[in-house]
């Protein structure tokens, strides 16, 4: 594997045509800002360093991988003023690969590729290109008749190509490798001559082919790879690829996704072998997944943990974690630290949050558990209410194992249910019940015979 040098990614282009407040780079793809993948991308190529460029008023220090290095742009003057701005930042390294911020679909293999081309033919620049059926926004590629690269034509603004060269499919995708001294040389002579009135970073090939160095194409075999993010059409299709890509790499380490069409899952994702995904379903952020699970269908699952053999049917879960051979929904409802021990059941339309659900108990239709501990082996009845509310301050309520709530329950924390007891349905419990007692907390029934009759 051939060593890589520096690698300079450029960011600082605010993306008007996003219409966004939020910078483009930091838009998501697969649940992370499109700026993270080049960075990864460069760093497990083996970078000798990363180096990201930005605006004057841009940090994103929040987001970036550690050992990221960054440059300044102080005014937007363009691809090549960009570069130059990292010079220092590259240092003394001999090979320079220049990516782009909003070209989150890159990968290491690529530019572990575009390294090796630069360095086998001692290139003094090597330019990537593609040929796309529709390459509008994209510089063109123009060769000359033996087939070798001529130039590269900016299209940005009317005037910057002729309409003979805006037919050219083969576009420039804005992925570089150079010769850092031959490119910073080459730098020095760039002019402004262009509708923008900016230095291109293009614009140093016709000066190097003029000093007779060799410039060489990499085009590539999946150019839709390299596509840039201009506007949310674009991100729209770029997720979609990106989504693709991933859930590609889960089934080849074994799980099953059933329809990947109807199915998001982020790039954070961690699933394990034989789990089933079913259609519909959503896996976000830091969420892990363990083997032999059933996730599905229609189901969003964000940040949590999900343990072997657990099933999770048309249900919602938040940083929530659920355990072994346990059982969620459907449209159950877990919000933050809720957590389902080994072998529980949280059933239909049943909310938990904050709330500890022991091994083998079970919540199984209309309930909300809230600011709840709840034993082994425990049956709470449907429609059970924990109170955990007083309007002012939460409440934590106690279930002991092997208690069983009666239908129509609410339990008014702060309150504890002791081992092995029991409630009958309809109770309002607002004391402590002892282990294996009965609590009993509502009004005696009043008949009043012919009611009915009396009315009329």
């Amino acid at each position: 594997m051939a060593a890589v040098g520096a690698i300079a990614i450029m960011a600082g282009g605010k993306g008007t045509r996003m219409r966004s407040s939020l910078t483009k780079v930091r838009h998501p793809v697969g649940g992370l800002p499109m700026l993270v993948y080049p960075v990864l991308a460069a760093q497990h190529a083996g970078a000798e360093r990363v180096i990201v460029i930005t605006g004057p008023d841009d940090d994103f220090a929040d987001i970036l991988p550690e050992g990221t290095l960054t440059a300044t742009q102080n005014e937007a003057n363009g691809t090549g003023d960009a570069v130059k701005a990292a010079e220092e930042a590259i240092g003394d390294a001999q090979q320079v690969i220049v990516l782009s911020g909003d070209v989150p679909l890159i990968d290491s293999e690529f530019v572990q590729g575009l390294a090796e081309v630069q360095s086998e033919t001692g290139a003094a620049m090597v330019v990537a290109t593609a040929r796309l059926d529709d390459p509008t926004g994209y510089g063109r590629i123009v060769r000359g008749e033996d087939g070798s690269i001529e130039r590269v034509v900016e299209t940005k603004t009317g005037g910057d190509a002729t309409e003979e060269e805006l037919a050219i499919d083969e576009v420039n995708a804005g992925i570089y490798a150079f010769d850092r001294a031959k490119l910073f040389a080459a730098l020095s002579e760039v002019g402004v001559d262009n509708a923008q009135g900016e230095y291109y970073l293009p614009d140093v090939l016709p000066i190097l082919l003029a000093q007779g160095e060799l410039v060489v194409a990499y085009e590539l075999d999946a150019p839709e790879y390299m596509l840039g993010v201009n506007d949310r059409t674009d991100l729209s299709l770029v997720q979609q690829l990106m989504n693709a890509r991933i859930i590609n790499d889960h089934q080849l380490t074994g799980v099953t996704v059933i329809d990947p069409d109807s199915t998001w899952i982020e790039a954070a994702v961690q699933i394990g072998e034989d789990t089933v995904i079913e259609p519909g379903t959503y896996l976000r952020g830091t969420t892990e997944i363990g083997s032999g699970a059933t996730i599905g269908p229609a189901s969003t699952i964000a940040h949590c943990e999900i343990g072997d053999g657990a099933t999770i049917v048309h249900s919602y879960l938040v940083q929530a974690k659920v355990g072994a051979n346990a059982s969620v929904g459907p449209f159950a409802y877990l919000r933050p630290d809720a957590e389902l021990a080994e072998g529980s059941k949280v059933g239909t339309f049943v909310e938990v949050k904050n709330s500890k659900i022991g091994p083998g108990a079970k919540v199984p239709h209309l309930s909300y558990i809230g600011d709840a501990d709840v034993g082994e082996g425990t049956n709470l009845g449907a429609a059970t209410i924990t109170a955990n509310y007083d309007g002012k301050n939460k409440h934590r309520t106690i279930i002991g194992a092997g208690v069983r709530t009666g239908v129509d329950t609410t339990l008014v924390a702060p309150v504890t249910v002791g081992d092995g007891a029991y409630t009958g349905a309809g109770s309002v419990i607002t004391r402590d019940v002892p282990a294996d007692a009965l609590a009993v907390a509502r009004a005696r029934q009043k008949t009043i015979e012919d009611y009915a009759q009396r009315r009329k």
